[in-house]
């Protein structure tokens, strides 16, 4: 195969690909406020609302009343809030309606406002919710639980690792359900603990539901190629026999209901750099189900159901997490399949490979202190690892370029008669030991590792607002001034020149005469940190490309 017809075709393809994801994104359309509910999905019945069907003694989805009608505001006490050191909250007993990260500005200017990713507001409604429902009574998500004490403000104090908000409801038949959230210092998991103590004379049956309810983050662009535009946006799950799955938010009513019970896994919301998850309590089952109405879309975990004796008790626990997609954090909460959330792709062979991909970046961002250069570094290392493979591709255009006057003196033999042409051409290669394909496994093997690193480097929040130097201030946003894309044109170029064109027909040619343009002008609007990679891969090709033909190319062979 002609190397250069190869990285025609492969440049292209990403051309084609990326261009592609584009008008999806931007033919796709927004989210509408939805009439009725998704086919067996359902909102959470609120106290003394019985059950008509169960699993478990959970109802299932179908039973219930349509999803979300209305954004019903708590109505027991007024909320309280929560100070850590790593966020601000707002909650009642049985909603967090602000959550600010403190830690994660809006934009990349220092006096920036926080990241708010819970609040009620209308535009951006994004809450936490959880209650419990049971025929004989049982405090809901709005009204119910009342706090215990008279403190409306928690601050975690410095040396405190961490602080306890309770709640607490009374039943009128001696049931009482204690709900405490627990904070921790530099843990965006906040955990919740409900125990229900039965002191009256009748057993106590009902369940417990978590969820979480929103409308649909207002994706903010950038450019044409803007990195938020490609982040997944919607609900995600995750039990142990069927693995991790998502619903984007244009597919919750046409892949139909969920409806899936699990022992442990966990559900979550997901939107660039952030998202919400609750993680029950892993011994514990529950029903998995979706919600949709009124523009507002929900994923819950419904269970586990108790059945609490007189003089009995029962308690079920919890974790909330409401941040950032750090890596390190979501590991140290030792939960399955939790590292999916950092949704670099849907197919588990990419997931992996992205995720082996930052944890290399994350090293060297240990020893430089600086995710440009680890980026850089990153790009080098990449490069040794498949230099025997990247060998032998610039070996086999090296030598093909010295040849390229015998090919130029066939072609000028044959003329129109490409099928004489080609037979000739496969004679020299064959006489003088030329592998005209010597060069497709290096570049096949590398286009799932460019693909990987793509996501990384769009999807990790690590990087989030992180600058390189010099007018390079943040390394998500696209270079202000075009330098790093000018530069990818002038190696693309470089690059060319050292590539054989001999064989190939004027179009071929013209096409890539153009794709240094083609480039820069699609790389004008990508990430910096993504341009940062690719000029520096292209360089150090380059490099490799000078120094193989140097080697190996020697005169040209005259025919």
């Amino acid at each position: 195969m002609n190397q250069t017809r190869l990285f025609l075709i492969f440049a292209w393809l990403m051309v084609a690909t990326l261009l592609w994801v584009e008008w999806n994104e931007e033919q796709a359309p927004a989210p509408q406020p939805a009439a009725t509910a998704v086919p067996g999905a359902a909102s959470v019945p609120g106290a003394g609302d019985a059950p008509t069907a169960s699993v478990d003694g959970i109802p299932s989805a179908s039973s219930q009343a349509p999803a979300n009608a209305v954004a019903t505001a708590p109505t027991g006490d007024p909320s309280v809030t929560v100070s850590t050191d790593v966020f601000r909250v707002e909650l009642g007993g049985g909603e967090l309606s602000q959550v600010d990260l403190i830690g994660y500005g809006q934009t990349a200017a220092e006096d920036s406002p926080p990241v708010r990713l819970f609040t009620r507001d209308p535009l951006h409604y994004f809450v936490a919710r959880s209650g419990w429902s049971s025929p004989q009574g049982a405090p809901d998500h709005a009204r119910g639980f009342r706090l215990e004490g008279d403190v409306r403000s928690f601050a975690l104090a410095e040396g405190q690792d961490q602080l306890v908000v309770p709640f607490l409801w009374t039943g009128a038949d001696g049931v009482t359900i204690r709900r405490s959230y627990t904070f921790r210092r530099g843990d965006y998991a906040i955990g919740v603990r409900d125990e229900v103590v039965n002191n009256g004379d009748q057993p106590w049956q009902g369940y417990i539901y978590r969820e979480l309810d929103r409308i649909p983050a207002v994706v903010q662009k950038s450019g044409p190629m803007s990195a938020e535009s490609y982040s997944f946006q919607g609900a995600v799950w995750y039990d142990e026999s069927d693995g991790y799955d998502r619903r984007n938010y244009d597919d919750f009513v046409d892949d139909g209901p969920l409806n899936r019970t699990v022992n442990g896994g966990w559900i979550a919301m997901l939107q660039h750099h952030f998202f919400a998850a609750w993680i029950p309590q892993q011994d514990q089952a529950s029903l998995f189900v979706l919600e949709q109405g009124n523009g507002r879309y929900g994923i819950e975990s419904r269970g586990p159901s108790f059945n609490v004796a007189p003089g009995g008790s029962a308690a079920t626990t919890a974790r909330l997490w409401v941040g950032p997609k750090l890596v390190e954090g979501i590991k140290a909460q030792e939960v399955k399949g939790l590292d999916r959330a950092v949704d670099y792709s849907r197919f588990d062979i990419f997931a992996a490979l992205a995720n082996a991909l930052f944890w290399l970046l994350e090293k060297i961002h240990v020893l430089v202190g600086n995710w440009g250069w680890a980026i850089i570094g990153l790009v080098v290392i990449i490069k040794a690892i498949m230099y025997p493979l990247s060998k032998a591709q610039y070996k086999s255009m090296a030598r093909m370029r010295k040849f390229q006057p015998r090919i130029a003196a066939l072609k000028e033999r044959y003329g129109e008669d490409r099928q004489k042409f080609q037979q000739a051409m496969m004679e020299l290669y064959k006489k003088e030991k030329i592998n005209p394909v010597g060069g497709c496994l290096p570049m096949l093997v590398q286009m799932p590792v460019f693909l990987a690193l793509y996501w990384v480097l769009l999807e990790s929040v690590e990087l989030r607002h992180a600058p390189w130097m010099l007018w390079i201030q943040d390394l998500t946003a696209r270079d202000p001034y075009f330098v790093l894309p000018a530069i990818n044109m002038a190696v693309m170029w470089a690059t060319q020149k050292l590539t054989p064109m001999t064989g190939m027909d004027p179009m071929q040619q013209k096409m890539m005469q153009f794709m240094p343009l083609v480039f820069g002008v699609m790389f004008a609007f990508f990430p910096a940190g993504l341009v940062l990679y690719w000029v520096t891969n292209g360089a150090l090709g380059l490099l490799q490309q000078w120094w193989m033909t140097k080697k190996y190319a020697e005169a040209p062979v005259k025919g």
